[in-house]
């Protein structure tokens, strides 16, 4: 049955659905120019550090002072969670340590919820969502953000009986992007620091996107939702254009570039010596898929697939995402179907902080995006053996010897400067799957 269907139903007998979004920033501003046309869906709250900052955003996005008047601003997520008035919870800040702690407490509260913060979600999601589902609670991926597209695709390979090869996004990336920091980071996207501010975007966050930390991030999300897997290398973003999908992404032993069938891989929009790709796939998610049988091949160049030269492989892809602008299909998902736009399944990628730089004993890291450290996706596996440091754990931790430069940061090389609820349920993670996986325990400084 259609989620409209199921929406029109819930008005009926029900009235909307009620949301509280936690994070007023880019991701929710673009969730909230929705609400006015969005028929059955109400935020009943919004939780921002800053609320007069969300209610300006809502003026900016066209929210009218009627609607503006029905919807409760605090600066407490706790307090949204607890409220009688949320049925589901949308946790938006993009801070894996708040993300994690606003997770546990709708769990612990009975409120579904809508992980628009895969940083949160990688850092401990498969714990998390093996407690949500312990408690009868739905965990969700967010749709619109790139993650969720992309399982949707491998959903869609699999049911229709072929097997995925390769899925994944596309993006921006040249191998110097790694040393970025948010002092470098609008000379590779040709921006002036001065016209940036100007449309109030972060350098910080933008690097993240840049560095390779965000497409690491997303595609442990992946691997950790579908079942896929990295390559032991973690990802090589080879450049390459839709029409070269099934070409370039089928196995190295048949003139490919895959480790193995079954991988998450990124995308190139430039060519390494900077040109534009042909029919690139920057903004995209896509799945590579194999016939399995002569039929079905006769069927993809019948039908107009673009195939490799066998004419066994092909890709599906959607070339563009609007991130908050399709969050209600989660949400209505969640509340109308019971059912999540994605979840962790199990813990298969991690993404471990890795040295930009030469680091000296006693800095301090700054985290996602930041001058000191960017995000390696490793397989969880590996990053357990290695005792990797999280990427969403850096932020604050200081170190306790030199690194070199494309070196792992491990737990045991740095002090953390609290104990919290992210940090306890990330070591609680690590230890199930270190039980499970008959790994050793690694040394593990928490203080």
């Amino acid at each position: 049955m259609s989620l409209n269907h199921l929406l029109q139903r819930r008005l009926r007998d029900k009235g909307a659905v009620r949301v509280g979004l936690i994070g007023a920033g880019k991701f929710g501003s673009m969730f909230l120019s929705q609400v006015p046309t969005s028929e059955g869906l109400e935020v009943s709250m919004i939780a921002d550090l800053d609320p007069q900052r969300a209610r300006d955003v809502c003026t900016a996005v066209g929210w009218e002072p009627e609607r503006m008047a029905c919807t409760r601003f605090i600066d407490d997520g706790g307090a949204l969670i607890a409220s009688d008035g949320v049925d589901v919870v949308v946790e938006a800040t993009g801070h894996p340590a708040a993300g994690v702690t606003h997770a546990r407490r709708a769990i612990g509260e009975g409120k579904d919820i809508v992980m628009v913060n895969v940083e949160a979600d990688v850092l401990a999601g498969p714990l998390l969502a093996r407690e949500a589902a312990a408690a009868g609670i739905v965990y969700s991926m967010a749709y619109g953000d790139q993650p969720a597209l992309t399982c949707e695709l491998v959903d869609w390979g699999r049911l229709c009986g072929f097997e995925v090869v390769a899925a994944g996004k596309g993006t921006r990336y040249l191998p110097v992007y790694h040393t970025s920091t948010p002092a470098t980071v609008w000379d590779h996207y040709g921006l002036t620091a001065a016209q940036a501010e100007a449309a109030r975007m972060s350098s910080q966050m933008f690097n993240s996107f840049l560095d390779g930390t965000k497409s690491a991030i997303e595609m442990s999300a992946v691997a950790n939702a579908t079942g896929l897997m990295p390559a032991p290398g973690g990802l090589t973003f080879p450049p390459c254009g839709t029409d070269d999908l099934p070409q370039v992404l089928r196995p190295a032993e048949e003139g490919g570039l895959l480790h193995h069938k079954g991988q998450v891989e990124v995308v190139s929009s430039l060519e390494r010596d900077g040109q534009p790709v042909f029919r690139d796939l920057r903004w995209g998610v896509y799945v590579v898929f194999e016939a399995p049988n002569a039929y079905a091949a006769g069927c993809f160049r019948q039908y107009g697939l673009v195939t490799d030269d066998t004419g066994r492989y092909a890709a599906m892809y959607k070339p563009y995402h609007l991130i908050g602008l399709e969050l209600n299909v989660s949400i209505l998902s969640v509340a109308l179907r019971r059912e999540p736009t994605g979840c962790m399944t199990g813990f298969r990628g991690d993404v471990v902080a890795t040295a930009k730089r030469q680091l000296s004993a006693g800095e301090v890291l700054d985290g996602e995006g930041g001058y000191t450290v960017w995000g390696r996706l490793m397989t969880a596996r590996d990053s357990l053996a290695l005792g990797g440091l999280p990427i969403g754990l850096a932020h604050g931790a200081t170190l306790k010897r030199d690194i070199t430069a494309g070196s792992p940061v491990c737990w045991q090389d740095v002090t953390l400067p609290d104990t919290s609820e992210a940090l306890e349920a990330r070591q609680s993670m690590e230890r199930a799957f270190r039980e499970e996986w008959c790994l050793p325990d690694v040394p593990a400084e928490a203080t």
